[in-house]
């Protein structure tokens, strides 16, 4: 799978146990009438409960100036936060600064996908700019040459 390019977001909700984010690369969309997208979250993730029960999560595309945020959110810690300038999103969930495009959205939908859960969601508000995106592949953060 590492040969297939991917972009990187970061997904977040906020839980009774605080916020919880961490970096993805499973973000497709589904639909677009609903607006609907899909994540995916390893069964064995310690924020798997968090975003079982969250109704809100937010999607947050990375720029190519975010490889360090994707790093921070993609290591266990309990500090992913820290330092970090939060906005408020729907139902709390914490919005990260200076993404390319953020999506929040209302979980619709939980299925099973083997070792994975995989969330769907529909689109509630969104924002985008047209900043170039960060990039993963072969295990490295990068960008694309048109």
């Amino acid at each position: 799978m590492g040969a297939f390019a991917t972009g990187v977001a970061v997904v977040t909700a906020a839980a009774q146990d605080g916020a919880h984010g961490l970096t993805i690369n499973s973000f497709a969309s589904v639909s677009l009438d609903p607006p609907l997208v899909l994540w995916s979250l390893a069964r064995r993730s310690h924020s798997l409960h968090a975003f079982e029960t969250a109704p809100t999560f937010a999607v947050h595309v990375l720029g190519r100036h975010q490889a360090e945020l994707a790093r921070r959110f993609a290591r266990p810690s309990p500090h992913r936060f820290a330092g970090l300038t939060l906005g408020e999103g729907i139902d709390g969930a914490p919005l990260l600064p200076d993404s390319v495009a953020c999506f929040e959205c209302r979980r619709v939908a939980a299925h099973d996908g083997g070792d994975h859960v995989i969330f769907i969601g529909r689109i509630e508000r969104y924002r985008a700019d047209h900043r170039p995106p960060l990039v993963f592949s072969r295990g490295q953060f990068g960008g694309f040459s048109e």
